[in-house]
């Protein structure tokens, strides 16, 4: 495969034409765009779309990083991809999308690495053997194939960011973390040109950002410190500039963290998956576009690599587990996430599960049994890895093609696999209509700005020099932490309360405190304006600096409560919206209020962080 890696990066020219969105068959019943209620994924009308889905891999690349990448021998399970989907040499589009229809499955997770965007070559003609009409196509350009084809079936296309380089993933290869083998910067290009490609057909409904992040040999990643290993912010950062600058409709899948530390019994490690989500979760410019994933093989564990040999640890596999501490670690590693009415709620995405047809393990068995059962169970979105496979070479794939094309697999008999796999498929879900719901957001300010309504931004930098939060549209800030900068929003009771248009106001003083409405006496009180709220914040250090404000589409209460919340925590009794900023004292106002203002100290040897929040009525 000849590579042109260097000069000019395609995410910053014109993006290439990837033609009209194709015809919807029959087959497809739901409405795109798709985005997110709670924990549930939601059609264009609001109805149920449970991700059924199946990895079709091969376009992240296959080769295993030793010997010649022109030896088959040399690729995972004998099979070289060539950088495109597995099976294209083997079977036809209409023959693999029949096949597909045949699983039941409504979607399908399409990876590829970024070193496949700028591949130039040509795949060769056998790549393509059992579908000519791809011949002299590049990577890309049968990826573009590939799309068109399964979005005119009627599925659902979620692209995925599996691998830097066309490399087998996932372990030390150089594909590591988003920027391992790329900068930040490049990577995020990488997804604007992406995102706009595809913008035009909307079936093509997320964007995996990146797969199974985890420790290179020196570093390991994480969630929060702002580092240029910080894979909670480099998620954010492509996350916006996703929804802003190329495909507002897509949803932003953001996977858990895979591995930390060095497998060696005595060292500290880890797979911290979705679990730093519970005391910092990610806010996007459209608070209804994110989902979390997470991946759970028998093998793996909740302190164990996979590894055999060299890397193993004594830790158990998640097959070593018993039926009820599995599904505890799922609970505690990811689908706590999936309960209502905290900030960090959002649908759970199991986006890589599976075991081989081949397998005799008791554990192994036992343990699919056991998993699939919990999914089913639990109305859990989900994707099978593979899809695809070539007979003889992955028996872990749910379809497998010979030279000839003949299929065997899943769908064929004598597969062990199919009684839980068709538990999982047909197990009953909610479906239908689901109700919009409170939706809490958190909002950080530990290393930047979070500026996540699209209608400030469009207004510019309205507190030049300060760190700036700000809720996304149709959302307004109920709560603050003492310290470190932590904010909390809402839709509660009013839903969306601003008023149409470009409103704002940047409370930097005590000018809108009206004559005799000292709500914090001998604090410095920044209050909004007669009918406005305040949707945001900014801080200079610890130091608040400015509250802002815009107007309500409807008449607001002027009279309001102080709470105070310099010495202890004073949040509603129910907890709503959960833990916002752990460690922190934290003030909130009731779903039946809005926040008016904010009031703070400069004394000396007092901590000059938000100490108390105006909270007033809500129009009834």
């Amino acid at each position: 495969m000849v590579l042109a890696l260097s000069g000019t990066t395609p995410a910053t020219a014109a993006p290439p034409t990837a033609g009209p969105a194709p015809a919807v068959s029959a087959t497809g019943t739901w409405q795109a765009p798709l985005s997110t209620r709670g924990r549930y994924i939601v059609d264009a009308a609001g109805n149920r779309f449970r991700l059924k889905a199946a990895n079709w891999d091969g376009a992240q690349g296959s080769w295993t990083g030793s010997g010649s990448i022109a030896d088959p021998a040399n690729h995972h399970a004998g099979q070289d991809s060539y950088g495109i989907p597995l099976g294209l040499d083997r079977a036809s589009l209409p023959q693999l999308l029949a096949d597909f229809q045949a699983l039941g499955i409504n979607s399908i997770r399409l990876p590829f690495s970024n070193e496949m965007i700028r591949t130039t070559a040509p795949v060769p003609d056998a790549a393509v053997a059992a579908n000519p009409q791809l011949r002299g196509e590049t990577p890309l350009e049968v990826y573009d194939a590939v799309v068109s084809a399964l979005t005119g079936a009627g599925f659902a296309v979620i692209l995925n960011n599996h691998t830097n380089t066309s490399r087998w993933c996932c372990g030390v290869d150089g594909n590591e973390r988003w920027n391992s083998s790329q900068s930040t910067q490049q990577w995020a290009d990488d997804w604007v040109f992406m995102a706009r490609r595809y913008a035009a057909n909307p079936r093509v409904v997320g964007a995996d950002l990146y797969n199974e992040v985890r420790r290179d040999v020196l570093d390991d990643p994480n969630w929060g410190l702002g580092d240029n290993h910080d894979w909670y912010a480099a998620a954010q950062l492509a996350a916006d500039r996703i929804l802003t600058e190329a495909n507002p409709n897509l949803l932003i899948v953001v996977e858990g963290i895979n591995w930390t530390g060095i497998p060696v019994d005595g060292f500290a490690h880890d797979r911290p998956t979705l679990a730093p989500v519970r005391t910092l979760s990610h806010t996007l410019v459209d608070a209804h576009k994110l989902v979390y994933s997470a991946h759970f093989y028998g093998y793996t564990g909740p302190h164990h690599s996979g590894a055999t040999g060299i890397g193993e640890t004594s830790d158990p596999r998640y097959q070593d587990l018993s039926r009820d501490e599995l599904y505890q670690v799922l609970a505690d590693q990811a689908f706590f996430v999936t309960t209502e009415g905290r900030h960090y709620t959002a649908p759970v995405w199991i986006s890589e599960f599976g075991i081989g047809a081949g397998e005799t393990g008791t554990a192994a068995r036992t343990w699919f049994g056991n998993i699939t059962d919990y999914f089913a169970d639990h109305d859990t979105d989900f994707a099978y890895w593979p899809l695809v496979g070539w007979e003889g070479h992955d028996d872990w794939a749910l379809l497998r093609y010979d030279t000839a094309g003949h299929r065997s697999g899943i769908l064929d008999g004598g597969d062990w696999r199919a009684t839980a796999w068709a538990h999982l498929m047909d197990s009953p879900g909610r479906t239908g209509y689901v109700a919009p719901g409170t939706t809490w957001r958190m909002l950080a300010t530990d290393h930047g700005d979070a500026v996540e309504s699209r209608r400030v931004r469009a207004g510019g930098d309205w507190d030049s020099g300060a760190y700036k939060a700000v809720c996304p549209d149709g959302l307004r800030l109920t709560g603050l932490a003492h310290s470190g900068g932590r904010g909390l929003c809402t839709d509660a009771t009013a839903g969306d309360l601003r008023a149409a248009g470009s409103g704002q106001t940047v409370v930097t003083d005590e000018r809108y405190v009206p004559a005799g409405g000292d709500w914090a006496s001998g604090y410095t009180k920044l209050q909004c304006p007669a009918g406005q709220f305040a949707i945001g914040y900014s801080r200079r250090g610890e130091r608040v600096s400015a509250v802002l404000c815009v107007p309500a589409r409807a008449a607001i209460g002027a009279n309001g409560r102080t709470v105070w919340f310099d010495r202890s925590d004073n949040r509603p009794a129910d907890g709503a919206g959960d833990d916002f900023a752990y460690g922190a004292y934290k003030g909130q106002c009731t779903t039946a209020e809005y926040l008016a203002g904010v009031a703070f100290t400069t004394r000396v040897g007092s901590t000059p962080g938000p100490a108390a929040v105006l909270c007033a009525p809500l129009p009834s």
